[in-house]
């Protein structure tokens, strides 16, 4: 039997607030997961900007020039790959050439212009192009997705995530058929752990969550066949300055992942 490909984890804050907490959450990350070996491939996570946020108060992010900076710096001091969003296609060039993985917002997913120029992009630079299912989508649109991006990219450098649906007001909810219909577009699917168990717009002025949900919607993520997991995480989730009630404590991540790639190690 061929040995299976590492299970995929993307960590780190929702939105990078400075970089002495990048370095510090993506440290921490790196030697937590360590004692995985191969088994595991942790990608560092972080925001440049959020453009979505519920309040037009709510903190947004240091921006494209000196967020991508912060990463390039954990990237190359840390020997880390790392992740981001883009929102706009003018943008996929300059993300590309420094990010190892390009993501494209849930409510951009069916942007065409945006999904085109990321996919341009991730295959000058050699990158993955990582796009969420939007809120409104069933997992069978996704095909679509998958086909306006293979049209540039090779299948292997794309991946689709599942981050919920919209149940009523306030609420998502994930089908865990979705993995398995998403991969058989020939990509791999990765559950987003702490977004689809947000409540948008629950607070009035910010997003809400139900933190105590993300283990357990996790580990059924991974035994109906996702690939990884991306799961935000913060040395002190409710001083976040983004998601702060979905995001995971950070020392619980290497628990937390452990049980995961057991399961894993056994679908």
């Amino acid at each position: 039997m061929s040995k299976k490909d590492p299970f995929i984890i993307f960590s780190g804050p929702c939105v990078l607030e400075s970089e002495d907490l990048a370095m510090e959450v993506a440290g921490r990350l790196k030697e937590d997961l360590s004692v995985f070996g191969d088994e595991v491939k942790l990608y560092f996570k972080g925001s440049f900007d959020k453009a979505n946020r519920t309040s037009i108060d709510s903190y947004r992010g240091p921006g494209m020039e000196k967020g991508l900076a912060i990463l390039e710096k954990v990237k190359k001091e840390l020997d880390l790959p790392v992740i981001t969003d883009f929102h706009l296609p003018e943008q996929a060039q300059p993300v590309a050439s420094v990010v190892d993985v390009m993501q494209v917002p849930a409510f951009l997913c069916r942007q065409t212009d945006l999904i085109v120029a990321g996919a341009q992009a991730a295959k000058e630079h050699g990158a993955i192009l990582k796009i969420k299912k939007g809120q409104f989508l069933s997992p069978e649109e996704t095909e679509n997705i998958v086909k306006k991006a293979a049209n540039f990219l090779d299948k292997s450098q794309i991946l689709l995530t599942e981050r919920g649906t919209s149940f009523g007001y306030n609420n998502l909810v994930v089908d865990m058929a979705s993995f398995q219909i998403m991969k058989s577009f020939g990509v791999k699917a990765i559950h987003d752990a702490t977004h689809c168990v947000q409540k948008p717009g629950g607070l009035g002025t910010a997003t809400g969550g139900k933190r105590d949900q993300i283990f357990t919607l996790a580990k059924a993520a991974v035994a109906a066949g996702a690939d990884g997991v991306f799961m935000e995480s913060h040395p002190n989730p409710p001083k976040a300055l983004s998601d702060s009630a979905t995001c995971i404590e950070l020392s619980k991540v290497q628990e937390t992942v452990k049980a995961l790639l057991d399961i894993y190690k056994v679908v």
